[in-house]
């Protein structure tokens, strides 16, 4: 269930960590030898792989590589609040894309924050993914639910959590959010197909939105209009990566494109599932990308909000979320014949737009955009 993917540059020295946290659990006062960077790098030895483009992702399997000593059955060492956000640092550095990137203007009092979110929507993701098992995964997922669960009781063990519980505390994070993801993970290993747009849409408010709200609280720009144009732009962001990924998730099973969408052209499950081009289901692909380029395009005023560097970070994922779908159209919706991606020339000019340019809404819809089931953005 990944975003979309831009720009992967060299990643800057790492900040500094928060000093002097206060430490309520009795687990932050022990120190435990730092983590062996072997360790950090370990791959499992999983004959479970995911396939397709997933299975590219930088830093694949750390998360079930690390279940060994932070899992439901381990005894995890006492860590310090400060170690627990160098651990969360690293995942983001190896795992994250974008990290590098958005590094670049993140004050150095936000960037552990950032991490420690960005860890917890990674591990839940991976144990949603990664398992080669959906009966593991949902059981996996309910411990990480308690886990979640005892955090907001100010009980922590796993360093994703005792970092997380800072950041939580320092910004006034809801829990809504956090339970939100996880309930369309656990969603994910029952559910494969959606008949209509709105539940697709229901499952974007719980698989994307949540990251975009937790985000306005790190900016404190939190308002029911920021809320609104955030949403707008996850939500198209996830359908971009439906519309992006199409032959990955149907080689797991799943089927993001409605299956009214799919009627409408005369396609059926199985011409999905043959993960090869066809005109009719490269429509399918087209109409949902028209909604993906309505959603991004209605949540633009959102970069004229907050501190420059949350404007930045808009900039870069609006644009570069429309860049996605500027090059599969130019692709014809083809996204089998060849993978879907963002050029260097491109991910250069996302960068100095997003730096030089991080107010600026000038953004056009493409005039041949429609929404499908004649829903608007």
């Amino acid at each position: 269930m990944e975003t979309v993917r831009e720009a992967n540059l060299q990643p800057p020295s790492a900040p500094e960590l928060p000093k002097g946290a206060a430490c309520a659990d009795p687990l932050e006062h022990a120190t435990p030898p730092p983590m062996p960077e072997s360790q950090l790098n370990a791959t499992p030895s999983t004959t479970s792989e995911p396939v397709g483009a997933a299975a590219e992702r930088p830093g694949k399997g750390l998360v079930l590589a690390h279940l060994d000593r932070f899992g439901p059955d381990s005894k995890i060492a006492a860590m310090a609040v400060d170690e627990a956000f160098a651990y969360c640092q690293k995942l983001a550095r190896k795992h994250y894309e974008n990290f590098s990137v958005t590094n670049l203007w993140l004050p150095r009092s936000i960037q552990p924050h950032f991490c420690s979110i960005y860890a917890y929507c990674r591990w839940s993701d991976d144990l949603a993914d990664e398992t080669g098992s959906t009966v593991r995964a949902s059981s996996l997922l309910q411990w990480w639910q308690s886990e979640l669960d005892d955090c907001f009781r100010d009980r922590v063990r796993h360093p994703v959590f005792i970092a997380l519980r800072k950041t939580i505390s320092e910004f006034d994070l809801p829990k809504d959010p956090f339970d939100d993801l996880l309930s369309a993970f656990i969603q994910d290993q029952s559910v494969t197909r959606y008949q209509e747009m709105t539940p697709l849409l229901d499952y974007c408010t719980r698989s994307a939105n949540p990251v975009g709200r937790l985000v306005l609280h790190l900016a404190r720009c939190v308002t029911p209009e920021t809320i609104r144009w955030s949403d707008s732009i996850c939500s198209g962001l996830q359908l971009a990566n439906f519309c992006q990924d199409v032959p990955v998730d149907a080689r797991r099973g799943r089927i993001y494109l409605p299956m009214s969408l799919l009627e409408q052209h005369g396609i059926s499950e199985h011409d999905v599932l043959a993960d090869r081009y066809q005109p009719q289901l490269a429509k399918c692909v087209e109409s949902l990308a028209s909604q993906a380029r309505l959603m991004l395009s209605a949540g633009v005023p959102l970069v004229g909000h907050g501190p420059s560097w949350f404007a930045r970070s808009i900039q870069l994922f609006v644009r570069g979320g429309l860049t996605v779908l500027e090059n599969i159209a130019s692709h014809q919706h083809d996204v089998w014949s060849t993978p879907i991606t963002v050029s260097r020339s491109q991910k250069i000019r996302l960068l100095i737009d997003a730096c030089f340019r991080p107010r600026s809404q000038s953004l056009a819809i493409t005039p041949n955009a429609r929404a499908i089931d004649g829903r608007q953005a």
